[in-house]
């Protein structure tokens, strides 16, 4: 009976498929997690704050995270541009989990 759910199962259908295609990825999570810290933050604060991030990466990063829903873009129209992130409400409804992840990396990092 068990062999039989295994094979008909599909991961890609799972919640936890979904949760994990949003968040993959080098920087997201931390892209997350620094505006969820710091509210709203401009392209080259959050550059600073990655430190060893690409310009390319970072661009990506934060396109895919507004195309998924999860953080908001702000452009000002003036010169020279201004860009500001922040969570939306979808982010924003992730960060429970995300700070447990953070909890659960304090208790157990050096153990």
């Amino acid at each position: 009976m068990i062999k039989n759910y295994i094979e008909k199962a599909n991961f890609e259908d799972t919640g936890f498929s979904y949760t994990l295609s949003l968040i993959s990825g080098k920087y997201k999570m931390v892209i997350l997690y620094c505006l969820m810290e710091f509210g709203v933050v401009r392209y080259n604060e959050m550059k600073r704050y990655l430190k060893t991030v690409s310009h390319k990466t970072l661009s990506l990063s934060l396109k895919e995270l507004e195309r998924d829903g999860l953080i908001i873009r702000k452009e000002y129209p003036q010169i020279p541009p201004k860009v500001e992130y922040s969570l939306s409400d979808k982010g924003k409804s992730l960060m429970k989990i995300l700070d447990e992840l953070c909890t659960w990396g304090d208790e157990h990092k050096d153990l």
